[in-house]
């Protein structure tokens, strides 16, 4: 699919969002920007969007309330005109040494429940406008099928329910809609990493170094453009899982 004169509805688009949505714009794509917090990088997204050339609207919804999503949907169209690319970003990343059913439900509800119902309301009107591409985000150690680290199981297992949901979906939503994931590994520092732990990733990660925004954004953009893939999830974690 070429992304030209195509509209791309992104949640959680701060930090990696930013970089996914200037991407897409710069291919020409239209952009209906969700948040549910940070109002101010939507803004600047979508000025910088509008800078380039496409259209950009601003929505805010609670990714895990289904009428908020629905009517999201919605306007994205009312907006914009149609929907043929829905980028699942919204995510919470939370450790839980001592979990409780409030901390799963957070994880759960905001990692997958949020791309199920987003990808169940856009899909019907990506069908009706012939096709489209949904492209959601797991982790790379669920992918990998490991855990590895104690105190994150609420997190891990949302993750893992993303990369089914991603299968069973592509097979739902056959042959007009491609369904996809990404799993990241060590992209973007999180703040407070002391050198020391910089480091321990860095020599964890068989390419010696954090990846970057834009390797997710290009990533993106080629399960955007392919034809003939759907159902998988790929890790783009610099060889991470190798080890």
């Amino acid at each position: 699919m070429d992304p030209k004169g195509k509209v791309a509805l992104v949640t959680g688009g701060a930090r990696i969002g930013q970089v996914v949505a200037h991407s897409l714009a710069a291919r020409g794509c239209d952009l209906a920007l969700v948040y549910r917090g940070s109002r101010d990088a939507a803004d600047a997204t979508a000025a910088a969007a509008r800078a380039a050339g496409v259209k950009a609207a601003v929505l805010r919804a609670d990714a895990t309330n289904e009428t908020e999503i629905i009517a999201a949907v919605s306007e994205t169209v009312k907006s914009l005109g149609r929907l043929d690319i829905l980028i699942n970003m919204a995510s919470i990343y939370q450790k839980t040494p001592n979990p409780n059913g409030a901390a799963w439900s957070a994880s759960l509800d905001t990692n997958a429940k949020s791309a199920f119902l987003f990808s169940i309301h856009a899909a019907p009107i990506m069908k009706q406008g012939g096709g489209g591409r949904i492209i959601n985000f797991s982790d790379w150690l669920p992918a990998t099928g490991r855990p590895h680290y104690k105190g994150y199981t609420p997190y891990y297992v949302s993750k893992a329910s993303v990369v089914a949901l991603t299968q069973t979906l592509a097979l739902e939503f056959a042959p007009e809609i491609l369904v996809n994931a990404m799993a990241p590994g060590p992209i973007l520092e999180p703040p407070g990493l002391t050198p020391e732990e910089n480091m321990e990733v860095i020599e964890a990660t068989p390419l010696r170094r954090w990846g970057g925004a834009a390797e997710i954004a290009k990533t993106i953009l080629f399960l955007v453009d392919s034809d003939f893939i759907t159902g998988e999830c790929i890790r783009v974690d610099g060889g991470r899982h190798l080890f």
